[in-house]
């Protein structure tokens, strides 16, 4: 992965209760997250997939999709740090 999917800064996400940390430096990470570990299709799991892709395919830059990766987490209560 080249540094035009890295964000800026990292967001830390805890996935289950009892599993560790998880430390989000990469787009492709985060669409990861979001495919498989968050299983309520909610709007805002869906914009993020979304604009993951955007930024995978080129079509967009990673400020947007770490945007959208935060907010899903935090609906998703797995949001530690942004």
């Amino acid at each position: 992965m080249t540094s035009l999917s890295r964000f800026e800064r990292p967001v830390v996400v805890q996935v289950g209760r009892h599993s560790a940390e998880r430390i989000v430096f990469e787009v492709n990470d985060a669409a990861t997250i979001l495919l498989r570990d968050l299983h309520r299709q909610t709007e805002k799991r869906k914009v993020a997939m979304d604009a993951c892709l955007q930024v995978l395919r080129g079509e967009a830059h990673p400020p947007a999709a770490r945007r959208a990766f935060v907010a899903a987490a935090l609906e998703a209560k797995i949001l530690r740090s942004d």
